[in-house]
């Protein structure tokens, strides 16, 4: 196992450790509902990503009205 030969000093290990600091996420409109949600995923309420329905919000709905 080595040993250091010199101590690193407060501001530089500081400066190390400001990488993994957590930053905010990005939350964007959702240009179909006007929802806030995460940029680049398609919307959770809608369905919609980039003006397309890629997600079949309804079937989620009539499948869960159906289990009831």
């Amino acid at each position: 196992m080595s040993v250091q030969k010199q101590k690193h000093t407060k501001g530089r290990r500081d400066r190390a450790r400001k990488m993994l600091a957590l930053k905010k996420k990005s939350v964007v409109k959702c240009s179909h509902c006007g929802a806030m949600i995460s940029a680049h995923l398609a919307c959770s309420k809608c369905g919609f990503y980039k003006g397309k329905e890629v997600v079949d919000t309804m079937k989620k709905v009539n499948k869960k009205a159906k289990k009831k």
